[in-house]
């Protein structure tokens, strides 16, 4: 096995990690925000693992799903926020 192929295992399992971590926040948070923020983190870890996998491959044609992920991820996030602000007033 190659230095690269090394290090996209040990990237792998780091993302692992991060995803069942941010499910246990999920599940666990205590109030809404929190799992809010937890499932934006986990479209995150989404966006890293599609990269890395693209990055193995040495395929691009995986790079339209991130870019359509992160817009997601960003939207629902701005969405939450503006729920989340009008809500506390």
């Amino acid at each position: 096995m190659t230095v690269g192929g090394v290090a996209v295992l040990v990237a792998g399992a780091a993302l692992l990690v991060a995803a069942l971590c941010v499910l246990v926040r999920a599940v666990v948070g205590p109030t809404v925000l929190d799992r809010v923020v937890a499932l934006d983190a986990l479209v995150v870890v989404l966006v890293a693992a599609f990269g890395l996998e693209a990055v193995a491959r040495r395929d691009a044609t995986l790079l339209p799903i991130l870019v359509v992920l992160a817009l997601v991820g960003f939207v629902g996030s701005v969405s939450v926020a503006r729920f989340a602000a009008k809500d506390s007033r």
